[in-house]
This record gives structure tokens, sequence and C-alpha cells, in this order.
């Protein structure tokens, strides 16, 4: 839906008086260009956070999938397995290496890749000699993929794995941060993420060389010298000194955000507690950084359809959306290979992920969730 001045957004960017004081200080600091301390600086912090060595400060979310994948050596004939219910950045990024992405359908109960299933992907590849260059998962809303599973079937295989953890920050699977897992990982800081830089990302890896093939391409490739000298194509992907600033404010705020998100998903689980056929997308999982939260609606059990309570609160100027149109139906990637068991069909069809930003102000949690408890009691 079109938002206005009155319009409760799904996931709002949360910044005051903190982030102001950092950018004011970047700002009188001279430090305007691309690059500087403040970069340095949060790219340390954003590292020591998940607990990897290198980080890279780029651009966006998606240049760090896209650099991710260069850096692993992804290339045309390669192919790469791709989850099909996400955003469409993951399997653009794929295709801007020329490798082909082979999509892969998700755990009906969280919407994250299925291991199962992709162990037996893997397997009927791997019989057919098509060259897996890596296994690409994502983290969906915030909840991480099951990572005990799918990295020891990745290292059976053979093939390493890539995260896209750009909805997932301060998220934890079995203990461990969301951003450590794979030979690379990527974070978004989009205006609508957990925390914001207004557009950027990071690359995460542990692999010294990896990260340094990345800040070499994601400043043009430019080679040391006096003058302007480049050996191969390279990218305009670097963070800028300004944007960093804003991060930095952002990541020290990040544990009250994620309190508040799982707040208000808590208030959520408990209007739909005892509605027959309906639940929260990734259950309850303490861990989650509970970026957004989305129910699903079994329409034969609860008597309605997610469309209808999104039509009921679009009346009321309450932004819904439905969860990720999966990639195999995009006509974008029409004909794409895939291995699908309909679930990630079923929630596009049947989800609705519903206002979850920890700038929505008390009185307008109360509004949403009076709203919702109003259709609910009119379909009573």
């Amino acid at each position: 839906m079109i938002g206005n001045s009155h319009t409760i957004l799904l996931s709002a960017p949360d910044v005051g008086h903190l982030e102001q004081e950092y950018v004011m200080a970047a700002l009188q600091s001279g430090w305007v260009a691309p690059l500087g301390p403040e970069v340095d600086l949060f790219e340390r912090e954003i590292a020591a956070r998940v607990g990897v060595p290198h980080a890279v400060a780029l651009n966006s979310g998606t240049s760090a999938l896209h650099l991710a994948l260069v850096g692993i050596g992804a290339g045309p004939g390669d192919v790469v397995v791709v989850p099909t219910l996400t955003f469409v950045a993951t399997a653009n990024a794929v295709a801007y290496t020329g490798a082909t992405p082979v999509f892969a359908d998700c755990d009906p109960a969280t919407g994250n890749l299925d291991p199962s299933l992709l162990s037996r992907l893997l397997a009927v590849l791997s019989a057919e000699g098509v060259p897996v260059r890596a296994v690409l998962t994502v983290d969906l809303y915030g909840f991480c993929a099951d990572y005990e599973q799918i990295l020891p079937i990745c290292d059976h295989h053979g093939v390493p794995l890539v995260e896209d953890a750009a909805e997932a920050l301060g998220s934890l699977h079995r203990s461990r941060p969301a951003g450590s897992f794979g030979r690379a990982a990527a974070l978004s800081f989009n205006g609508n993420k957990i925390m914001t830089t207004s557009g950027g990302g990071m690359l995460l890896t542990a692999d010294p060389g990896l990260a340094g093939r990345a800040r070499h391409l994601a400043t043009q490739a430019r080679l040391p010298a006096e003058h302007y000298e480049h050996a191969e194509i390279g990218y305009n992907y670097r963070l800028s000194n300004l944007l960093a600033a804003l991060g930095r404010a952002q990541l020290r705020r990040l544990d009250e955000m994620m309190e508040r998100r799982r707040a208000l998903r808590d208030g959520y689980a408990k209007v739909f507690a005892h509605v027959e056929g309906v639940r929260l997308l990734g259950g309850d999982d303490p861990a989650a950084n509970c970026w957004l939260t989305s129910i699903v609606v079994d329409p034969e059990r609860a008597g309605w359809r997610a469309r209808d309570l999104a039509a009921h609160l679009a009346q009321r100027n309450v932004e819904t959306r439905p969860l990720f149109k999966p990639m195999h139906l995009q006509p974008v990637f029409a004909g794409a290979r895939t291995a699908l068991s309909g679930a990630a069909e079923r929630l596009f069809r049947d989800g609705l992920t519903v206002p979850s930003g920890s700038a929505l102000g008390d009185s307008q949690v109360r509004q949403v969730l009076d709203d919702v408890t109003e259709f609910l009691d009119r379909r009573g």
C-alpha cells in the first residue's frame, strides 16, 4: 500500500538524537567523501559484534552478496543454490556473476531453506556433474536458517556456503551470531532493516584473502600508484563516511531496538494465541531479532484469508505486505531450475507481514493490535 503521513508502516527507520550527534561529528570532521575513520570504526565494531575477523563496509547488502560470490569464484557455467522464498536481490547477486541460480523450497514452519530438500538437490546435481559453486542461505525475516543441518550437508558435498544475513543482524543460531556462518556473509543496512545507514551493507568473512579481494573490487579495482591504474573491472561499492557514522550510532542502539520488536511480536502472539488456523512464521525463537513479524493463515480453519485482514488494516492506514513472492514465480527467472515442495507458494498465498518496527510509538502499537482484535471479533 502507498503510505501517507498517518500510515503506520511495516518497519520505518528508528533514528534520533544519538544518530544526529554521530553524523554531525562526522560532518564537522571534514571526512565527507567516501571512506574515512567512521568507516574503519564501523567495520571493526560490526566484526566484533558478529564475531568475525573481517568486515568490509559497502553501499548495499546486494553489493556484499555480489562480492562474496565473486570472492568464492562464482561465474558463468556455475550453479548457485538459492532459496526461492527471498527478496530478489539474493538471486540478482548470483546473476551479476554470470552464474545460474537454482531455486530450492523452504521449511514451511520457518520459511528458510529446507535442509532435507537441499541434501537431495545437491546429490542430484552432483550425480549430473553440475558444477555447484555455492549454497546461498537466507535468514528470513530475522530467523536464522538451520545451519546445524545445512553446514554438514554443504561440507559433505564440498560446496561452500554464503549467508544472506541481510535481515538478521543481532539474531543467533545455537548461540552463534547471524553473519558468522559459511565462507562469507552479507548484512544490509537499508532504511527498513533492524538498523540502518540509510543505504548500506557489510561483507563479513574469516577469510583475509576474500576480504582483501572485496575491498579491492569495491574501490574500482584501483591499483596502488600515483595515477589511476586498473588491471580489471571493479565496482563503486564502498560505504560513505557519513553513513558509517549513522551506522555506528544505530549499532549502539541495536539491542534496545530488537527488544522493542520482540515485545511487539509478543503482542501479536497474544492476540492470535487462541485463533484457530493462525500461526506466527518462525514460531517462538527468543534468539531471533524479530525484524518482521509475519502470520500464516489456514483459511479453511480460520474462516478468513490473510488478504482479508490486509484489506481491513489498509482501511485503517496500517501497512501490511504479503510474504516474498517466490523467485521461481518471478517473470525474470521464468524457466529456472527448481526443487520444490509447494511450501513457499503456500506461504506467499497465506502469509502476511504486519507492522514490526521499533520506531512505532505505544499509541501506534495499541492501534494496530486493537485493529487486529476488531477484525478477529467480527470474524468470531
